[in-house]
């Protein structure tokens, strides 16, 4: 008995996923000296507010990450 496979070749499309059921845009930020890192939450203010703050009790952390969370979703056309 020998075993075969098809294989189909399709066209993809990847792109964010704006459907009503996608998981949320999340943000924070992450100090790039000590490595600490915000809550994430789907209000950039949020963690923009965190990392002033981080910055104000810690003069000497200057830089910082942007981490954002986006779902996509692939597709075939």
């Amino acid at each position: 008995m020998s075993t075969r496979g098809v294989i189909r070749f399709a066209s993809w499309t990847l792109e964010p996923d704006r459907e009503p059921d996608a998981e949320p845009v999340t943000y924070a930020m992450e100090c790039a000296v000590c490595g600490r890192r915000s809550g994430a939450g789907v209000d950039f203010q949020d963690a923009q507010r965190w990392a002033l703050v981080h910055a104000g009790r810690n003069p000497s952390h200057h830089t910082y990450r942007e981490v954002i969370h986006r779902p996509w979703r692939a597709w075939m056309r």
